[in-house]
């Protein structure tokens, strides 16, 4: 119902049994009384993301798990966000082969995740950012264990952590550091 009120419009929704109980009998003759209307209230339905959000803690587990090289200066990114975050924090830095290397703490669950710094240059960070914000919106393509229409199976690439086989950490995470 809208009813003209000294203080303006006021607009007025009762149920339907509030209508028929108390209002549809002299409702059209109150003080102020404009108009009614009856409609049906159906609730907005719950929208899928069309695109796929990851947040930068799941994401950086993710690429952890994957242990590509060619992943090694996102993990660093994500790790460096994180940090500023509060969410991770360093626990150690050491050197390894020449390179600095983290190991940070998820201080919530005590995951560890080592983490090597690749030694971005400045020309490079705009590439790094672009990447990640790609991982971020889409997502990391799953990990296909097998692909049984070529018959071929895939398994971790690049250098493995100390105590790893082909089939992954012999470990849980939260016993040992990730390596990415």
């Amino acid at each position: 119902m809208l009813f003209d009120l000294k203080t303006g419009y006021e607009r007025l929704d009762v149920c339907e049994p509030c209508w028929a109980a108390q209002y549809s009998q002299g409702a059209t003759s109150r003080k102020g009384f404009i108009s009614h209307w009856q409609g049906v209230f159906e609730l907005p339905a719950v929208q899928s993301e069309p695109i796929r959000k990851e947040n930068a803690e799941s994401m950086l587990r993710k690429l952890v798990e994957v242990n590509d090289p060619k992943h090694g200066p996102a993990c660093f990114i994500l790790a460096v966000m994180l940090e500023r975050k509060r969410v991770l924090k360093v626990k150690d830095q050491t050197q390894r082969d020449g390179q600095r290397v983290f190991i940070y703490e998820q201080p919530k669950t005590g995951d560890l995740f080592t983490i090597t710094d690749p030694n971005l240059r400045l020309d490079q960070l705009d590439e790094v950012q672009r990447d990640v914000a790609q991982l971020l919106e889409h997502g990391l393509n799953p990990t296909v264990e097998t692909q049984s229409s070529a018959g071929l199976t895939v398994g971790n690439s690049g250098p493995q952590p100390p105590g790893a086989s082909e089939d992954g950490p012999s470990t849980k995470l939260s016993e040992q550091p990730a390596v990415c």
